[in-house]
């Protein structure tokens, strides 16, 4: 990833097509350890590709990856149609708000580890 940002921020800064030389003057700017055949292997499946394109065609391949979300809507639909419509889902929500406010005054406890 740190590859892939130093040459979107060259792309960024105007260098249409940024060498290895580029990549790794962002690089060592920030102080970053350099993988001189990644920058190699990125720069060949680039080479000739407009940039624009490949975050296009990668938010189209990232759109299909679950993101783990998915579970919470089901739970909310499930107890929606269980309920007849869309009330328990914001019932749900304000328990979770509970449990949450309960769970941060539980931590002190009333003493301290280091008295």
């Amino acid at each position: 990833m740190k590859v892939v940002a130093a040459y979107l921020l060259a792309v960024l800064g105007g260098n249409t097509s940024p060498g290895v030389d580029d990549v790794k003057a962002i690089l060592n700017s920030v102080g970053v350890e350099i993988d001189e055949e990644r920058i190699t292997l990125l720069l060949s499946e680039v080479k000739g590709k407009d940039v624009t394109e490949l975050i296009a065609s990668g938010r189209e391949k990232l759109a299909s990856v679950p993101s783990g979300g998915g579970a919470i809507a089901v739970s909310a639909s499930a107890g929606g149609a269980a309920g007849g419509g869309a009330a328990p889902a914001p019932a749900e929500q304000k328990k979770e708000e509970k449990v949450e406010e309960k769970e941060e005054s539980d931590d002190d406890m009333g003493f301290s580890l280091f008295d």
